[in-house]
């Protein structure tokens, strides 16, 4: 799958309008209570912190979905009013009584969570109702909002079961951050993220759904977005936990994220998912996967009582393969497997190629330094096109011997086109330089796949 080509944005003011007459030929009026709902609901309950990540995720993604497909940055801007008009509106009405509380879990315990819960279906009905209102009203006129974001994207992104029995992953491609949750300041800002579950899928979902959500909630977003994000992994921690112990939960998930606000890169990351930078075809590297036979992460899980034993692999407890997670639900995991991510920053330069973000079922068999010579030989052999370049790669891993669940998202920083120009004048002055020197060319060549420099 790709998302973000360069040509969206010249077709947004002809699509946008067309978008909407169709939405509204669909559903010519608001929905009743006994008309059923055109999305499915994440499950009973929300909390009130849940409600907006919740909310617009069932607006993007129903919006975004064929056959309605509308452009990402109208998508996100109708989610986005819809949500806040809701907000901004009395929600006790959908409040679960303690009554309806029992009867909805199957055991009663006697402390409750400290949290207020909402009718999920309730909730949907109305937020339908309030996208429905936004989308008649911007039928007349689409606010200056609603306009394409100042850069566009390209961005490859595949993702396989594989041979597992469940598929585990959720990634998120976000260039309409800033539509999304109202942003209206003048940097530019795009959100890209893996999630690799482990013992099911919720914690991933869950992740894939709120760390952004919170990001966007903290004031320091701003001034100091890497920040923002480790307490947004570390909100959507302790939010999960919440959850997972009123619905006896029992998954975790690693994490990888980068936003780009404006010329800055910013990363974050918890567990064995990772994101690499490449840069004029060299792997800049930015991170460390938490794994625990690291021994900064084996002396932090000892000093709080805990252990890192080998079966099979490194495990903390004799059980997780990671040292850092969103979950698991057995909060007896915790804080052994710790909810903090690191976090890091780089200033982009424009000299910055792409950037890749994978899950260990991806890392654990191609190397860094395989990536680089992957994606040029296939821009190469696909004229400089990059859209099914993940494709590419995922099906590298596979041929490795991956058994694993496999996400790979590839975020183009630089066109391809002018990447693989870029290697060709490059490839041609290594070639006319070993002439004027009479060296044989099989001296000349790197040993790391990557025949290209700068």
């Amino acid at each position: 799958m790709a998302s973000g080509a360069p040509e969206q944005s010249s077709q947004m003011a002809e699509e946008t309008p067309s978008f909407l007459d169709a939405f509204l030929r669909d559903f010519p009026a608001p929905l009743s209570a006994e008309s059923p709902l055109p999305w499915k609901i994440p499950g009973t309950v929300l909390s009130q912190e849940e409600v907006e990540g919740e909310l617009a995720e069932l607006a993007v993604g129903f919006l975004s979905s064929s056959p309605r497909n509308a452009p990402p940055p109208l998508a996100a801007s109708l989610a986005h009013e819809a949500v806040s008009q809701l907000l901004q509106t009395d929600l006790s009405e959908f409040r679960k009584l303690p009554r309806q509380e029992e009867e909805d879990s199957e055991e009663v315990e006697e402390e409750k969570a400290p949290v207020t819960l909402l009718d999920a279906k309730g909730l949907a009905l109305s937020f339908f109702n309030r996208l429905w209102d936004v989308c008649s009203q911007w039928q007349k006129q689409v606010p200056s909002t609603a306009r394409a974001p100042q850069r566009q994207w390209l961005v490859s992104i595949h993702a396989i079961r594989n041979t597992r029995r469940r598929m585990e992953d959720r990634h998120v491609c976000l260039p309409a951050f800033n539509q999304l949750f109202g942003l209206s300041d003048p940097v530019d800002r795009a959100y890209f993220a893996v999630f690799d579950g482990h013992g099911g899928v919720d914690a991933a979902r869950y992740a894939a759904v709120h760390v952004h959500a919170n990001a966007a909630r903290q004031p320091e977003l701003p001034t100091h977005p890497e920040g923002a994000l480790r307490e947004a992994f570390r909100r959507t921690d302790e939010m999960f936990l919440w959850k997972a112990k009123r619905e006896r939960l029992q998954s975790g998930t690693t994490g990888v994220c980068a936003l780009i606000t404006g010329k800055t890169l910013h990363i974050a990351w918890l567990g064995d998912s990772q994101v690499i930078l490449v840069q004029q075809g060299q792997v800049v590297k930015m991170m460390e996967p938490h794994k625990p036979e690291r021994q900064d992460e084996k002396e932090r899980i000892e000093a709080l009582g805990g252990f890192v034993s080998y079966m099979d692999c490194w495990r903390v407890n004799g059980t997780l393969a990671v040292s850092r997670a969103i979950g698991p639900g057995d909060v007896f995991q915790k804080p052994y497997v710790s909810g903090e991510a690191d976090v890091a920053s780089r200033e982009l330069t424009g000299s910055e190629d792409y950037l890749l973000l994978a899950c260990d079922g991806f890392f654990d068999v191609v190397s860094h330094q395989e990536v680089a010579g992957l994606v040029q030989s296939h821009l190469a052999s696909q004229r400089g096109s990059g859209l099914h370049v993940a494709e590419e790669l995922v099906a590298a891993a596979r041929e490795r011997g991956s058994h694993d669940n496999i996400t790979v998202m590839v975020v183009f920083l630089r066109d391809p086109r002018d990447l693989l120009e870029g290697w060709a004048q490059g490839a041609g002055e290594s070639q006319a330089d070993r002439r004027s020197q009479d060296l044989p060319s099989a001296l000349s060549e790197p040993e790391n796949n990557t025949p290209w420099r700068s």
